[in-house]
């Protein structure tokens, strides 16, 4: 049977309608089934505990499991690129981190683009890291800590769980920052027993990890990386009180494949603010040292776009080179 041309345009048009009413249904009737969050970090560390709590008010919220599934490695990359791969419809997320912020700096030779392939839909939390000293180090506040490391030019040591990661970033900002000479020291496990000997003389782990070391006089703590003081801390000045400017935060949000339908996004923006806010979840978040920290889908953008500009400055300040 053949169609003529006007007969042809008008089932065109009606088809295209017909496949825009069923978009934007399968939209409204998001989620229909379980929702994977992938978490790219190993289990039981903060992230990991941080998704399964949100994750399971967010269940309650949506009607439907939010599934939780760890695969770690290669700095978070691994799981990064496995939700770049995944339809883009809304049913697989991912667990963002500044890691990913710092790694599009660090990384020359990634097979994604996290800024142009992941699309940023919900923040979660903020958290401090606090700088950390010895208590055989003689500094009790950050200038005199300052006079300590240049009196010591390339003999103070600072220590990290790695090379890259947050607390490694912090501390080399405020080498930029301060003009001081310090020694990184990279470790794959637990640093906090040579912190507390003296071995190593200074960190910026998460509050979480310390407080309390710090509460019990066996580290110091001289300030805290965001830009006002920590409730949990508030004896514990702002670095940024004495370096201007200074400013580094932990935060950890959601993510989607680029692709993902703005309904969506929407949908699950307002579902993740509402559950921030519910008493349980809020307490539970504090007593892990977090913040919940709610934002609209642009402004999380925002975020991330200023994070990956600061890190970058940082990286190439310090040469930073992935193992």
């Amino acid at each position: 049977m053949k169609l003529h041309r006007r007969q042809f345009l008008n089932f065109a048009v009606r088809t295209t309608a017909l496949f825009g009413v069923v978009g934007r249904a399968s939209a409204l009737d998001y989620p229909a089934r379980p929702v994977h969050l992938i978490v790219p970090y190993p289990s039981g560390i903060s992230p990991d505990i941080i998704a399964r709590l949100v994750g399971q008010a967010l269940s309650e919220r949506l009607s439907q499991p939010v599934v939780v599934e760890n695969r770690p490695g290669a700095a978070g990359n691994i799981g990064t690129e496995f939700v770049v791969r995944a339809t883009p419809d809304g049913y697989t997320l991912l667990l963002l981190a500044p890691t990913n912020a710092i790694n599009q700096s660090l990384y020359k030779h990634l097979n994604f683009d996290f800024t142009r392939d992941i699309v940023p839909i919900a923040s979660i939390n903020s958290s401090p890291f606090v700088m950390v000293v010895s208590s055989s180090v003689d500094a009790k506040t950050i200038p005199e800590f300052i006079s300590y490391a240049k009196a010591k030019a390339g003999k103070v040591n600072m220590a990290s769980g790695g090379i890259g990661t947050p607390p490694h970033v912090c501390g080399e900002l405020f080498i930029m920052m301060t003009g001081i000479d310090m020694v990184h020291v990279p470790y794959r496990g637990n640093y906090t027993p040579d912190l507390l000997s003296g071995e190593v003389q200074v960190a910026f782990p998460p509050i979480a990890s310390v407080i309390g070391y710090i509460r019990a006089g066996k580290l110091r703590g001289l300030g805290v990386t965001t830009s006002t003081r920590s409730a949990e801390l508030p004896d514990v000045p702002a670095i940024g009180e004495f370096v201007q400017g200074y400013e580094a935060s932990g935060w950890l949000g959601i993510g989607a494949p680029k692709g993902i339908s703005s309904d969506v996004v929407d949908t699950l923006n307002k579902e993740i603010n509402k559950v921030l806010v519910e008493p349980n979840l809020k307490a539970r978040l504090v007593d892990l040292g977090v913040s919940p920290m709610s934002m609209t889908p642009a402004e999380f953008r925002k975020l991330i776009a200023d994070e990956i500009e600061k890190w970058a400055k940082v990286v190439k300040f310090a040469h930073i080179t992935p193992n």
